[in-house]
């Protein structure tokens, strides 16, 4: 009863005073004025001139979306922040009570371990929702200045980021339970964000499942939210290595448990996260919150598509760096996936960057298999794509007109009053709000 009335309360009181004390926290408070000011204040002056200020050719503006030309490149700060800062944070309150002996008496007073790193987790996103407060004064700065605001994808870029922040918590609480020294966490919890860097890598050389598995790493996450892109699959999996990470932390910290006990149970819960990460990846439900619908066909085009019964398959003869395939990935067989899930595409090549692999003469070539009916095609285009998929699935394909083209908002403003805001007001209003509290008398 003791642990229901008082307990869950007097420990998120203590993190929070814990992560008021800290400066690593104060530090990426401070840093994130500046870090979102510069990516602001680039994003919107490339904005402006391409939507006519300073002579250039006025209208250009219409073909870009707010989505791609200012918030991606705002909110890729966060990304920055959540990979760099962040974890430094976790740690501190991980591993400080550690250090102290501070945990000692807190799992002398029956409380459960997961109760402990959850508390610190809750904290932990508290102050990133703090920490997020000058991407907010962004999107406030962007609206006076007349800006366009589509509330749908903002609200896709944010729950983005804020998964990744989730992710880098628990990784770091992970860190923190397994090391027995907070500098070693911190190496640790680099080592495994570098890690997901080095796949991705890969997978951009040797596509393949390689590919697959690099689609389900933060940078994957975050470019897809940044997109306005939502996928239940990559929130599943998201929301399991996240609640993972955080069950890993709670089985170290029980210090007085046999250190054999806690490895077979660290066994079990990596093959119970496993599998369900298996089964998260099944979900196929995925939704386009941009405005332009970047991600998706017209809705002509997808529902044609919806009435293609027969199995399709799709053998592409292209290397991985070949700049062909990654405009077919990207325009054309990722929208495909959206509308046909099951669609069975493979990349077929001798080399990774295939630039003698050109004078083969199947290289290029792409095959479509629509219920045993195939086609060749060397067109990369959604038309070109399209065409072959109607014709060998007999389905008449849509009338050309009917949906409006997106236009865009250009906007040729520049970032009036930015750099004060982002430069001076916020990092001295951190600095001195700081200052408060560590002057306050305890």
């Amino acid at each position: 009863m003791r642990w229901r009335n008082g307990a869950w309360a007097w420990l998120l009181e203590k993190d929070w005073r814990e992560l008021m004390a800290a400066r690593s926290w104060w530090i990426l408070l401070a840093a994130m004025g500046p870090l979102v000011g510069f990516s602001f204040i680039s994003a919107v002056r490339t904005y402006a001139e391409a939507s006519g200020l300073g002579g250039t050719s006025a209208g250009v503006g219409e073909a870009f979306s707010p989505l791609i030309g200012v918030w991606a490149p705002t909110f890729s700060a966060c990304e920055l922040a959540a990979v760099f800062l962040l974890p430094f944070v976790a740690i501190r309150l991980v591993a400080g009570g550690r250090q102290s002996g501070a945990l000692r008496l807190e799992l002398q007073q029956r409380l459960p371990a997961i109760a402990l790193v959850s508390a610190t987790a809750l904290v932990l996103t508290l102050g990133w929702i703090i920490a997020s407060v000058p991407p907010l004064f962004a999107v406030i700065l962007w609206r006076a200045y007349g800006g366009w605001i589509y509330p749908p994808e903002l609200a896709a870029v944010a729950t983005g980021h804020l998964l990744n922040a989730g992710l880098t918590i628990a990784l770091a609480a992970a860190m923190s339970a397994l090391a027995e020294h907070p500098s070693t966490a911190a190496i640790l919890t680099l080592g495994a964000t570098v890690g997901t860097w080095i796949l991705s890598f890969i997978a951009a050389v040797n596509g393949g499942w390689w590919e697959r598995v690099a689609g389900y790493t933060p940078t994957a996450m975050v470019s897809e939210f940044q997109h306005g892109l939502v996928r239940l699959s990559v929130v599943l999996v998201a929301a399991t290595l996240i609640a993972a990470g955080l069950g890993l932390a709670a089985v170290w910290l029980r210090t007085g448990v046999p250190t054999r006990r806690r490895s077979w149970e660290s066994v079990a819960l990596a093959a119970a996260a496993s599998a369900a990460i298996a089964v998260a990846t099944l979900a196929t439900p995925s939704w386009d919150l941009s405005e332009d619908r970047a991600n998706s066909f017209s809705r002509t085009d997808e529902a044609a598509l919806a009435r293609v019964t027969s199995p399709l398959s799709i053998e592409v003869h292209l290397a991985p760096e070949d700049p062909r395939r990654v405009d077919l990935e990207r325009r054309v067989l990722g929208k495909l996936r959206r509308v046909l899930p099951h669609a069975d595409v493979r990349y077929v090549s001798s080399t990774s960057i295939g630039l003698f692999e050109q004078t083969s003469p199947h290289y290029g070539e792409i095959w479509y298999d629509v219920g045993g009916r195939r086609a060749m095609s060397r067109s990369t285009t959604v038309e070109g794509t399209l065409e072959v998929i109607y014709r060998l699935a007999g389905v008449s394909p849509p009338a050309v007109a009917g949906e409006a083209e997106f236009r865009g908002h250009p906007l040729a403003i520049p970032p009036r009053g930015a750099a004060w805001l982002f430069y001076a007001v916020w990092p001295a209003l951190i600095i001195a709000s700081a200052f408060a509290m560590h002057r306050r008398p305890r």
